[in-house]
């Protein structure tokens, strides 16, 4: 049985602790024999801890009682850029990271690690919203701030909120395996696992949410025409521009070119049918509208760091 260390305090971001929480609370209730981990909430002291959104935890232990832990998870919230300099807290994440196998921060948790100097010129990632701020207080981390979490020794960082839940399934995946994980996604309802180097935001949700005017409706009919070809000059017909000025306006709203937004677009699409369809891998380079299977494992693998017959076992149904 594995000890999960997660440590509480007054206003974390609730669901950066429950999230993980639960992944490996699922994984217990799942397993037929010894449940697999044993989980304690970690507080600063015996009180009860006040989230964010007003949900009170009570810590099942204290910083001055709790047990050795094989794992230690710190969550963010507005409470980590105060006890970021709680030099008491700093001290006992010192101490215990040089006997822990390994520790987690979720979101903004990364405030209280990285005050402590363990993650100093380590890969490293936090919520998107919040990069620049990390950058900026520690210049000595190599921040990755596209990714939904990235390990580094035995230290992991996660994006924001259900990323910890993604990166929770990445620990029980290296501790009981891929089926097991896979189960595990499946009793939360989570639309996929993800792998830790794909995006915080997907390509429709960027497309959602930075697009205005014309360029709006032009995400649907992308999806709807993926197989087809589809050049600059088609899709500057499409929202009634000329080609040169639709390649200044899309730049200038999507902060990239629409070359490179469709192959995003398409690699996205094939992960979903990767993971959740049996068909062919030569079918689905097709659908997504790759000319070839070759060029399709190309583009897969500079993006994901794998082929897609390696996504698809690692993160298929």
């Amino acid at each position: 049985m594995k000890r999960i260390g997660l440590l509480a305090y007054q206003d974390m971001q609730s669901l950066d602790l429950i999230g993980p929480l639960d992944v490996f609370g699922t994984v217990n209730s799942s397993t037929a024999s010894e449940p697999p981990y044993q989980l304690h909430i970690v507080g600063l002291d015996a009180d009860p801890v006040r989230a964010e959104n007003g949900l009170i935890v009570t810590p099942t232990c204290t910083l001055y009682d709790a047990p050795p832990f094989d794992t230690m998870l710190i969550p963010g919230g507005v409470g980590s850029r105060l006890f970021n300099a709680d030099a008491r807290l700093l001290a006992w994440l010192r101490d215990r990271a040089a006997t822990t196998r390994r520790v987690v921060s979720v979101c903004t948790g990364i405030y209280i690690l990285a005050a402590t100097g363990l993650l100093d010129g380590r890969r490293v990632t936090t919520h998107w919203r919040y990069a620049a701020d990390v950058a900026r207080r520690y210049s000595a981390l190599n921040i990755q701030p596209d990714h939904l979490f990235v390990r580094d020794g035995c230290f992991a960082t996660s994006g924001g909120l259900t990323a910890g839940m993604d990166l929770a399934l990445a620990l029980v995946e290296e501790d009981l395996g891929a089926a097991t994980a896979l189960s595990a996604a499946r009793d939360l309802v989570m639309y996929m696992k993800r792998p830790g180097n794909q995006a915080q935001f997907s390509a429709p949700l960027v497309a959602q949410s930075q697009g205005t005017g014309r360029m709006a409706g032009l995400l649907e009919w992308l999806l709807d025409h993926l197989a087809e070809t589809l050049t600059v000059e088609r899709m500057a017909e499409r929202v009634a521009m000329s080609p040169r000025n639709f390649r200044r306006v899309f730049a200038a709203t999507f902060d990239t070119t629409p070359a490179r937004f469709v192959e995003r677009l398409r690699l996205e699409q094939a992960c979903l049918r990767l993971t959740a369809k049996h068909a062919s891998i030569e079918c689905i380079a097709g659908a997504v509208g790759f000319n070839s299977v070759d060029a399709f494992r190309r583009a897969f693998r500079n993006r994901y760091d794998a082929t897609p017959g390696e996504y698809r076992q690692r993160f298929g149904q």
